[in-house]
């Protein structure tokens, strides 16, 4: 029996940059309808995606009872949020016009079945559908446990590199999309309350292992390196490291073979070159 292909998220890369604010359930309804979008047919604005607490509580792990409470009050509020999308005349230079549209038209919850159904404004169906390049693509199980909104965004801007490795941000660039202009001013409190929240999000439920450095222009932190790998691939590097580590100390305590004429030189006066050996020897272990 083939094994069953898991949901999959896809968004155009203009999404995954887009500038938005949203909570972790909120998040997770709206990456569970994106993960059913047909990429087999045309999408309409008409078309109904539904999801419910039980689906959200068994993708994140969390009790069924929270799913539902946080289910109502994420669908109360998600209908108000906005999302600023920038977009290049041409799909290149020049400067960038900005969409800001909601990301659905209507959504509807029904407490007794705990259910969100949902049509997404029609300004955003180009960037989940029909999508021949520029887009990202992951499996919705590779965020659906983060308990960090910042960790799921973190997460995308790296997919979107593929596999390069390495993604250098500007800060500014990321308070802009993560829409957190004047929060955290000061870089002690964003690396506290954003970054390292969501790199440990990222490293514990993810595929990916991150780390990350940051870079000044002057004296003021400007830039935010981020390094990634696989975790299997991650994992083999270290294993790598550790062996060679551990062959350089076996290499180290191993008893020098001295020549014949490095032990006359190195033995007392009147001692024998074997009497000499064994002292050495003594010494090394």
């Amino acid at each position: 029996m083939p094994d069953l292909i898991p949901p999959m998220v896809y968004k155009s890369n203009a999404l995954i940059e887009a500038s938005y604010r949203l909570t972790v359930t909120e998040q997770r309804i709206l990456l569970a309808c994106i993960a059913q979008v047909r990429r087999d047919q045309p999408i309409t604005d008409e078309v109904l995606y539904t999801v419910t607490a039980q689906e959200v509580a068994e993708l994140s792990g969390t009790s069924t009872k929270q799913a539902y409470r946080e289910l109502e009050e994420a669908a109360l509020r998600l209908k108000r949020r906005e999302v600023w999308i920038k977009e290049y005349p041409n799909g290149g230079g020049g400067r960038p016009e900005t969409l800001v549209t909601g990301w659905v038209q209507s959504i509807r919850y029904v407490p007794a079945q705990g259910r969100v159904r949902l049509r997404f404004a029609k300004d955003m169906l180009p960037y989940l559908a029909e999508l021949s390049e520029q887009f990202t693509r992951y499996a919705l199980s590779d965020v659906a446990k983060m308990t960090s909104a910042h960790g799921i965004r973190l997460y995308e801007l790296l997919r979107q590199w593929g596999d390069i490795g390495e993604r250098e941000i500007e800060l500014e660039q990321l308070r802009e999309w993560l829409q957190l202009q004047g929060c955290y001013d000061s870089i002690k409190d964003f690396k506290k309350w954003v970054i390292e929240p969501a790199i440990e999000q990222v490293n514990e439920h993810s595929p990916l292992h991150v780390t990350w450095d940051q870079r000044k222009t002057g004296r003021k932190v400007t830039h935010l390196t981020f390094r990634y790998a696989q975790k299997e691939a991650a994992r083999a590097i270290k294993q790598k490291k550790e062996a060679f580590t551990k062959q350089q100390a076996i290499d180290f305590e191993k008893p020098r073979q001295l020549s014949v004429a490095e032990l006359s030189r190195l033995a007392y006066p009147g001692e024998s070159t074997e009497a000499a050996l064994r002292r050495l020897n003594a010494v090394v272990t």
